[in-house]
């Protein structure tokens, strides 16, 4: 009989200590900021308020009109990195089909709920995370729309930052659909569960620093790009190894949407580094400061308050998304945006850069202070009340 998962109840003692209740105090057109979350290890409740002090609009005014001027850049570079609807796939292309009638459709998912009886309870774990960050769009289009400069000021604004923002985030929409579909379909997780967890997530918001600044969220945006790219590329290969192809390919698919979104923001940097370095450079600078947070740090299930930090302990230990990768995708932009090949820096850019450069050995170092940490027992509770070690 196949297990059900209650993703709830990861049993997974906490590697940080408890922090007192946080206090928010918000900054206007200030530059910095203290008392950051942790980017692996931020700990959801459904009271807890960010644990920093925000800063918001910290783009200065002048600012505003580099964007504006960028507006035809984007229209001719941007905006054709978009899939038309009709050559976009559809989650339904990869999932039992109810239009081919009631035994057809039975046998698809009698075949999809058998593949999926071959993966891992770890392997659901991780492909309901991924579903929940996927599924909590609406969340990343609202955080867009607070940025200064590029935001929707109509709902359905013809400007081409906005034109962009909402294609990428109809694109974006299916993801969420496929994976969440399929986990129903596969009879595996508590889907009652997930349903609360989610609406939890989007209740709760994010908070990642973006101070209301477009710079710093084209940063953000470029780097969460990349990283779910691989997260769903590594799920390749253990649905592949759990032996379910056909996840496989949905995962693949997904991925190779992350990479198109990932290629259009880092693009806008580049652009950004040719226009205005300083400011840019300080952004990047800010965002590693402050570590690159994944967009579901806030995430609680109605019962454990570690739950975040327990879906990245699990992602840790399959080798889906580790701190190496996290070395890896800052190395990949430090080259794809030559940015040791940059010159003319004022002096605080030039720090910032100097910063920033020198970072990937640090995370590499880390990393390898973090192999010789023996690895902590982690225990799933299953609503069989069975309970199973991962």
């Amino acid at each position: 009989m196949m297990q059900t998962i209650s993703f709830s109840q990861f049993n997974i003692p906490s590697i940080v200590g408890a922090s007192p209740p946080p206090t928010t105090t918000i900054h206007r057109r200030k530059t910095t900021s203290s008392g950051r979350l942790s980017p692996v290890l931020a700990v959801a409740s459904p009271t807890t308020s960010p644990s920093r002090h925000q800063v918001t609009h910290s783009m200065p005014p002048e600012k505003l009109e580099i964007f504006k001027s960028l507006e035809p850049w984007v229209s001719e570079n941007i905006l054709p990195l978009r899939k038309p609807v009709e050559k976009c796939w559809q989650p339904i292309e990869f999932l039992p089909d109810p239009s081919q009638g009631p035994e057809q459709f039975t046998e698809e998912v009698r075949a999809l709920r058998q593949r999926a009886s071959g993966l891992s309870n770890e392997y659901f774990a991780m492909l309901v995370g991924n579903m929940l960050t996927e599924d909590a769009l609406p969340t990343y289009q609202t955080l867009f729309n607070t940025l200064d400069g590029v935001h929707d000021e109509t709902g359905c604004s013809p400007c081409p930052w906005v034109i962009w923002s909402r294609a990428w985030s109809a694109e974006e929409n299916r993801h969420g659909d496929l994976l969440r579909t399929y986990l129903y379909l596969s009879g595996r997780v508590d889907m009652l569960m997930i349903d609360k967890t989610l609406q939890y997530l989007i209740g709760a918001g994010m908070d990642i620093g973006l101070e209301n600044n477009p710079y710093l969220g084209v940063v953000y945006t470029s780097f969460q790009e990349r990283a779910m790219c691989s997260s769903h590329g590594n799920m390749v290969r253990l649905a592949i190894e759990g032996g379910d192809p056909m996840l496989a390919r949905m995962c693949g698919t997904i991925a190779t949407d992350e990479k198109r979104h990932e290629h259009a923001y880092t693009r806008i940097i580049e652009k950004l580094l040719e226009v205005d370095p300083n400011a840019t450079m300080l952004a990047i600078a800010d965002m590693m400061k402050k570590k690159i947070i994944m967009s579901m740090h806030l995430m609680y299930d109605g019962k454990d308050p570690n739950i975040f930090e327990n879906f990245s302990t699990i992602i840790e230990r399959q080798g889906v998304y580790t701190s190496r990768y996290y070395a890896e995708i800052l190395e990949f932009f430090i080259t794809r945006w030559e940015l040791e090949k940059l010159e003319g820096l004022i002096d605080e850019a030039r720090r910032a850069h100097d910063y920033v450069c020198g970072l990937p050995p640090r995370v590499r170092k880390l990393e390898s202070r973090a192999k010789k940490i023996e690895p902590r027992q982690v225990k799933f509770s299953w609503i069989f009340n069975k309970q199973v070690t991962a």
